[in-house]
């Protein structure tokens, strides 16, 4: 029999938190060039326009779970570049008043759009991380595409021969 070493939890939080500290080190600031941003972070997965300037979406859906919007003025210089894929940030939707586009301009393409029986309209599906749980953030929008609902849910992890 083969022995197997496991990691905890605590480990992968320790090397979780290195990891976050040595990109810090690296990370873009405000005043960078578009170009500067770019070559950091490389090609955005979008690039919207802004009132006051463009935004850069960097977004890791369907199978990531982050999405960092990187706002640039209108001279191309970084005013401001955060992760959105987090509870505080969705806590901001405005239900009855936000619609798709303002959904995706916020927090970007999501993982996946469904249709269920209980629901006329769509459901915007965005996976993230609360900590260390894997998460689903739901959107619900009418057939004007407003949203009515939104909700949270645990990701469980589909395991291939899990009797095994």
């Amino acid at each position: 029999m083969k022995a197997v070493k496991t990691v905890s939890g605590a480990a992968l939080a320790a090397l979780a938190a290195l990891l976050m500290a040595g990109c810090a080190a690296t990370a873009v600031r405000p005043g960078m060039s578009r170009d500067e941003v770019i070559a950091h972070y490389g090609t955005p997965s979008r690039v919207l326009p802004l009132g006051t300037g463009t935004r850069l979406q960097y977004s890791a859906q369907p199978a990531g779970q982050t999405a960092v919007m990187v706002d640039l003025d209108a001279a191309g210089k970084l005013v401001a570049a955060r992760q959105v894929l987090t509870l505080d940030e969705f806590s901001r939707i405005e239900v009855g008043k936000w619609r798709r586009e303002d959904v995706e301009r916020e927090f970007g393409r999501p993982a996946t759009v469904d249709r269920v029986g209980s629901w006329q309209g769509d459901v915007m599906t965005y996976r993230w991380l609360d900590l260390d749980t894997s998460k689903y953030f739901w959107v619900y929008l009418d057939a004007g595409n407003v949203v009515r609902r939104t909700s949270q849910g645990m990701e469980i992890p589909i395991r291939m021969n899990d009797n095994n």
